[in-house]
């Protein structure tokens, strides 16, 4: 997994958001109308956790990882705030937003055909990707469902194994995190869910590997605000790549599943 990982490039993906999105002003704009809410609410759920949740995870780690519990602590709080934050703000505040960013990245990319099966675009010029887009006809990401909440819930004793459950514990939300990525792009596809469970089955280890470094990026406190975007900016790149089939990951671009329904019909 490690060297399908490291050869597919998926890891490269959230920094190369981050490069895009400062370079391409225009997409900014969902940023810009989100910051101040989602910023207030991303101090404000830090401050608490590390007011009401450090020091007693603290007095508990404290056995089991000696002078790193400091460290790990801080992580385990962050990992949480970070959660919690995801929750609040995809359903509440942004989930619109990054939609917006995403559709605006392939609008970039000139992935428009396939962006037309998931809303309306307005004539104009690629200069700025954003006022292209148009009405939603489908509905956009899926929304936090309890499911990953008690998910995440059942890893967290493993950061009671000293460094290595910690290690362990990112890599699991970095896994669950990346199945998540393409959730906008899968249904610009068309795919159903035996399907989107086939492609992701075979490139479990590409998108660990970006979610991974999403995660860990988003564990930024204040700052997971603008890393939200430029790892969903990152998202869209890699889904612009796959269909250019300018990636390593798999030539495969339709799960074979569908083709083996087509050469059926």
């Amino acid at each position: 997994m490690a060297t399908q990982a490291a050869k597919s490039g998926a890891y490269l993906y959230p920094i190369k958001g981050i490069f895009y999105f400062l370079s391409h002003r225009t997409l900014w704009k969902p940023l810009l109308s989100k910051l101040a809410p989602t910023m207030t609410l991303s101090v404000g759920v830090i401050a608490f956790m590390f007011v009401f949740a450090y020091l007693p995870q603290l007095a508990v780690l404290v056995f089991v990882n000696g002078p790193l519990a400091a460290f790990t602590t801080i992580l385990l709080t962050l990992s949480e705030s970070s959660t919690i934050i995801t929750l609040l703000s995809r359903n509440f505040l942004i989930q619109d937003a990054l939609v917006d960013t995403f559709d605006g990245v392939l609008v970039a990319r000139r992935q428009t055909t396939i962006l037309s099966e998931g809303r309306q675009l307005k004539s104009g010029n690629f200069n700025d990707p954003i006022a292209k887009l148009g009405k939603l006809v489908k509905s956009p990401f899926e929304k936090f469902t309890p499911k990953a909440l008690v998910r995440y819930v059942m890893y967290l004793p493993l950061n009671f194994i000293p460094v290595v459950g910690t290690v362990i514990f990112v890599l699991l939300q970095g896994r669950t995190r990346g199945n998540s990525v393409h959730t906008r792009y899968f249904q610009l596809k068309k795919w159903s869910k035996p399907q989107i469970d086939e492609w992701l089955k075979e490139n479990t280890a590409p998108y660990t590997a970006f979610g991974t470094v999403a995660t860990l990026l988003e564990l930024i406190p204040v700052a997971s605000i603008f890393f939200a975007f430029s790892n969903t900016v990152g998202a869209a790149l890699w889904a612009a790549d796959i269909e250019d089939r300018n990636t390593t990951m798999t030539e495969m671009t339709i799960p074979k599943r569908h083709e083996a329904s087509k050469k059926a019909e």
